[in-house]
């Protein structure tokens, strides 16, 4: 049988080793850990998370719980991975980050029908092929990508927020609680009084950058916007952001705080917590000096700081099909955030998607039909979708699956029957066996 490349193991690449292998289709998975890795990288195993460990929410009323819901349903390895190395945060889906690599990547090595090769790739091999090797592909192959396409890359910039040992936090002067209260009180709230966040904001605005080259402002993905760029927009943006105290209650006053840091847990055994929105590109000792203004941080020890780094991404609507295939080539796809895809979840059903299609066409079959009506189709038609003006990278939402028929006013039941039409199809796909 006709084997399939894939190119880099992050978590499209993974998943798209992993749906081949499972269709029983011989796969050769690339990467070129552990002999390189990227800025961002640190780990050696495969779909490794370089910022969140949260994959967040998980109610089919979000449109990523209804993502997540029709990857669980298909099969997926990375969700398989990422319930088994659960650690607790309210409604999102947070993982343990080195379990969870870990856990992917011994699935990967076990698997009879993936042959793991480690090294750089650095020209576009013929098909067939999918490539996923993220928005920090290597200078090497970014260039190749560029030659075959005949066309540049667009970009944009990534931030990734600070980790502190969570002995350090200060718990007099915090509390457990999820916000409104849903489920487990499973973040550290930090709080801040107008006074604290006042003097907390004039320190971040003035705090010294790291230079990035070719950073500015109007090229941050608004979904990783680092801290201090939300700062210079209003003196409210952060409380209206990542600093909401709504839905919290501060026990020594009874009210709800002026404004609130959020700490997420980030390994298994709870020593290490997130700055919830904290991404950030300011240099190491200004944001120790910075960060620690907040109260319950004082005596914070950060375990890695924020950093940043350039994203890149393809025009994918000029160049890709829905099935993040290259419309000359059917043979040759790409997936993950590099197509513009954006979040891990995305990243994720675009590797699903991009293997499923590239099964049936080695195997002689019609790939199978993920409408509109389902996430994982709308995904791939948001990226395909010719009509785009000013194509940028996007999550999951409910506005590119395509609306019901009849109104319902309820947001959330809105939401819900969506969700609930998607999941039927998914059913009836998978009954046809995709």
């Amino acid at each position: 049988m006709t084997g399939v490349k894939v190119i880099g193991a992050g978590l499209a690449g993974s998943e798209a080793a992993w749906q081949l292998a499972q269709r029983g289709i011989p796969v050769t998975l690339i990467d070129m850990k552990p002999h390189k890795k990227s800025p961002a990288h640190h780990s050696n195993d495969f779909a490794e998370l370089v910022c969140s460990n949260s994959l967040r929410g998980d109610r089919l009323e979000n449109a990523v719980g209804l993502l997540k819901e029709e990857l669980r349903r298909c099969g997926s390895l990375i969700l398989r991975c990422a319930e088994e190395t659960r650690v607790e945060a309210g409604g999102c889906l947070a993982v343990d980050r080195e379990g969870f690599a870990g856990k992917v990547t011994q699935c990967l090595k076990n698997h009879p029908n993936i042959t793991i090769v480690s090294e750089e790739v650095t020209q576009v091999p013929e098909g067939p092929v999918i490539i996923a090797t993220g928005p920090l592909t290597s200078d090497a192959l970014s260039e190749a990508i560029g030659a075959y396409f005949g066309t540049g890359y667009l970009h944009f910039f990534d931030a990734a927020a600070p980790l502190v040992t969570a002995e350090s936090v200060d718990m007099e002067l915090a509390w457990w609680q999820s916000r409104y209260d849903r489920g487990t009180p499973d973040y550290v709230n930090c709080a801040m009084d107008k006074e604290q966040y006042e003097a907390f904001l004039e320190a971040l605005i003035a705090a010294e950058e790291a230079p990035v080259h070719g950073f500015e402002d109007k090229n941050v993905f608004e979904g990783c916007m680092p801290v201090e760029v939300m700062a210079r927009r209003g003196v409210d943006t952060l409380r209206y952001g990542p600093l909401k105290p709504v839905g919290l209650t501060d026990p020594k006053t009874g009210k709800e705080p002026y404004a609130v840091v959020q700490l997420r847990q980030d390994n298994a055994q709870g020593t290490v917590y997130n700055l919830v929105g904290f991404q950030t590109h300011l240099k190491f000792g200004e944001q120790k000096r910075v960060f620690s203004m907040i109260p319950a941080l004082r005596n914070a020890e950060f375990v890695r700081y924020g950093v940043m780094h350039r994203n890149t991404f393809l025009q994918s609507p000029k160049l890709l099909d829905r099935y993040y295939a290259d419309r000359r080539n059917p043979l040759v796809a790409f997936a993950g955030q590099m197509t513009g895809v954006e979040g891990y979840v995305e990243s994720t059903a675009s590797g699903f998607l991009a293997a499923v299609a590239m099964a049936a066409k080695v195997q002689g079959r019609t790939a199978p039909d993920f409408p509109k009506t389902t996430a994982i189709g709308a995904l791939g038609q948001y990226i395909s979708d010719e009509s785009v003006v000013n194509f940028q990278p996007m999550n999951i939402n409910f506005s590119i699956i395509e609306p019901l028929e009849k109104r319902i006013r309820k947001k959330a039941e809105k939401n819900l029957a969506i969700a609930n039409r998607s999941l039927d199809v998914i059913d009836r796909l998978l009954a046809e066996g995709i």
